[in-house]
C-alpha cells in the first residue's frame, strides 16, 4: 500500500461500468473467488494492546472469528527483516501464524525485504544489507526466504503463499534491483532466488509476484513482460487496486482480464479497501480521504464497493480479493511507524471494516 498514490478523480461513464461489472453473467459464474482473504499485519500488535472486537450483534468474539463468519478464508501478514518496534518481523509472524492456522485460516507471507514499508515508492534494502551487491543480494534473498519459510514449515503452518516482495512496480532492493533503463536483468536474478527458495522449502506453496499496476494495462504488461523475458517462474499474479488511486472499475477489469490470458496465471487481488468515513479518530492523517464516483464514504458504501471489487475480479477472471488492513482501529501504541509506533497514529481508522469502537461492518461480506 502506498500513502502517496494520486487520487484519480472518475466520471459518469465509470459508474456505469462498475455497475455492469458488478453483475456476473451465468457465463462467468463459474469463476468463483477461492482465495477470500484480508491482511491482518497489524492485528498482532492491536491484540497486544488489549483491543477488543465485536460482531454485528454487539458480541464481543476473535477478530479472525468474525471475519471467517463474513466468509474470509485466508490471512496476509507482512515480513519485515528487522523491524525498530520487532512487530511484524518473521519471529513475531511466524508466532501468529500459529493463531491464523488454528482458526482454520489459509496463510499468505508477503515478504517486503526492507525494514519498514515497501511500496511503489519505497523498496529500501534492510541495513544488515545495505552494503551487498547484487550477488550477494541474491544469496540474501535466497537464505532469508528460505529460512522464514522453513521455519514456518517446522511448526506445521507452512504458508500456502509467499510473495516475493511487495508492490514491486520499479524493482526491490533499491539500487541493484531497481528497474532502470528498461533493464529487468537485476530483479531477474533476485526474484528467481525467491522463487528457488519458496520451492525448496514447499513444492506445494505458491509464489506470488505483486505490483500496484492495475491503473494501467501498459505499466502491468511492461512489467510482467519484463520479468517473463529474463525467465523468472511465478504461479499467481498479485495485484494492488484502490478505486481513488487507481481509477474505475473497468481499470481493475482490463488489469486483471489481461494478467489471467496474457500470462496463464492466476490473478489475485491482494490489496484492496474503501473508506466508511472520512473523518479521523485520531491525530494521524488519514491515509485515503478520497471516494469513487457514485459512493460516498458511509458503512453502506464500503459493503457495496468491497462487493462490486469482488464481483469485478471474478468476472474478469481471477481468484481472490484481499481487504488491506480490515482490522487496524485506531489504538495509542499501534502507530504507522515502525520506528515510532507510540509517538505516530493510524492513518487507515477511516477504512478498516469496523468501527472506532471496534464493532463490525454488518454488511462486510466475502463470497466466492
Amino acid at each position: 500500500m502506498n500513502t502517496r498514490r494520486r487520487i484519480t478523480a472518475m466520471g459518469i461513464a465509470t459508474v456505469l461500468t462498475a455497475v455492469a461489472l458488478a453483475v456476473p453473467s451465468p457465463v462467468q459464474a463459474a469463476n468463483s473467488l477461492s482465495m477470500l482473504g484480508g491482511d491482518l499485519s497489524s492485528l498482532q500488535r492491536s491484540l497486544d494492546l488489549g483491543v477488543k472486537y465485536y460482531d454485528a450483534n454487539g458480541s464481543q468474539k476473535h477478530p479472525l472469528d468474525i471475519l471467517k463468519g463474513a466468509g474470509m478464508n485466508y490471512a496476509r501478514l507482512r515480513v519485515w527483516n528487522n523491524p525498530a518496534s520487532g512487530y511484524n518481523n518473521a519471529a513475531k509472524v511466524t508466532a501468529y501464524a500459529k493463531e491464523v492456522k488454528a482458526r482454520g485460516l489459509k496463510l499468505m507471507v508477503d515478504l517486503h525485504y526492507s525494514d519498514t514499508w515497501a511500496d511503489p515508492g519505497n523498496q529500501w534494502k534492510p541495513a544488515a544489507w545495505a552494503n551487498h551487491g547484487i550477488q550477494q543480494l541474491q544469496k540474501d534473498v535466497y537464505d532469508y526466504t528460505y529460512g522464514v519459510c522453513t521455519t514456518l514449515k517446522a511448526q506445521g503452518t507452512t504458508p500456502d503463499s509467499i510473495q516475493i516482495g511487495n508492490e514491486i512496480n520499479v524493482g526491490m532492493l533499491w539500487n541493484e534491483g531497481k528497474v532502470a533503463n528498461n533493464s529487468f536483468a537485476n530483479l531477474g536474478l533476485l526474484l528467481k532466488s525467491g522463487y528457488n527458495a519458496v520451492k525448496a522449502c514447499s513444492a506445494s506453496t505458491q509464489v506470488i509476484i505483486h505490483t500496484a499496476n492495475s491503473d494501467s494495462t501498459a505499466h502491468l504488461t511492461w512489467f510482467y513482460d519484463g520479468i517473463r523475458n529474463q525467465g523468472v517462474t511465478w504461479d499467481i499474479t498479485g495485484l494492488s487496486y484502490y478505486c481513488f488511486w487507481h481509477g474505475g472499475l473497468d481499470a481493475l477489469y482490463s488489469a486483471v482480464s489481461t494478467a489471467r490470458t496474457r500470462y496463464g496465471k492466476p490473478v489475485v487481488l491482494v490489496e484492496t479497501a474503501y473508506p466508511f468515513t472520512t473523518a479521523n479518530a485520531d491525530f494521524q492523517a488519514n491515509s485515503a480521504n478520497g471516494t469513487c464516483a457514485g459512493f460516498d464514504a458511509s458503512w453502506t458504501s464500503q459493503a457495496t464497493m468491497f462487493q462490486y471489487i469482488q464481483n469485478t475480479v471474478r468476472n474478469a477472471g481471477g481468484i481472490g480479493v484481499f481487504y488491506w488492513e480490515p482490522t487496524w482501529t485506531a489504538v495509542q501504541g499501534n502507530g504507522w511507524d515502525p520506528y515510532n509506533m507510540n509517538g505516530t497514529g493510524d492513518g487507515w481508522d477511516n477504512m478498516a471494516v469496523f468501527s472506532w469502537s471496534g464493532r463490525v461492518n454488518p454488511g462486510i461480506r466475502w463470497t466466492p
